[in-house]
């Protein structure tokens, strides 16, 4: 069920500003997974309902070519794309996470977030940063880890990189 709270509570139980809270809310600007994954904690939704606002449906047809990038920062250096606005029973997220070029920018920041990761690389390799530890990645490898835990992804070189993200809500 969705809790009733006013945006100032929210904000302050996700650690950030009403204002950007707002500017959340109203598509003004983007933000990390892991604020998102905060923000729906709070309200207590599944993180598909604040990446996607479509309806929940027993079942979902996606074709590659109505898929859009539903979170985008440059500073950030991900873009996200939702697979299914899965049932809020399931307690899964599938995610394709867009790794932008080592270049574009600097990431240094790690994440955390309350569901636990599953995540495969589709396309490129990757350093996935994990709780002080580097690792690297590359297609068809694959890692699952506490989503509590500090974690950064970063591109190995200039190609990006395409990871198949699933988040799992244990909590359920």
């Amino acid at each position: 069920m969705r809790k009733k709270k006013t945006q100032q509570q929210i904000a302050d139980e996700c650690g950030i500003s009403k204002s950007l809270l707002s500017k959340i809310e109203n598509g003004q600007t983007s933000s990390a997974i892991a604020t998102l994954s905060k923000i729906s904690k709070a309200l207590d939704v599944p993180l598909s309902w604040v990446l996607d606002d479509q309806a929940e449906q027993n079942l979902v047809l996606l074709p590659k070519t109505n898929r859009e990038s539903n979170v985008t920062d440059e500073n950030m250096g991900y873009s996200y794309e939702l697979l299914a606005n899965r049932s809020s029973y399931s307690g899964v997220e599938p995610t394709i996470v867009n790794v932008t070029p080592k270049d574009s920018n600097l990431r240094q920041e790690s994440y955390t977030h309350s569901q636990d990761e599953f995540i495969y690389i589709l396309k490129g390799s990757i350093y996935l940063y994990y709780d002080g530890n580097k690792h690297y990645m590359e297609a068809e490898d694959s890692a699952y880890f506490n989503g509590d835990k500090p974690h950064l992804f970063i591109p190995v070189d200039n190609e990006g990189a395409k990871v198949l993200s699933v988040f799992i809500d244990n909590q359920l």
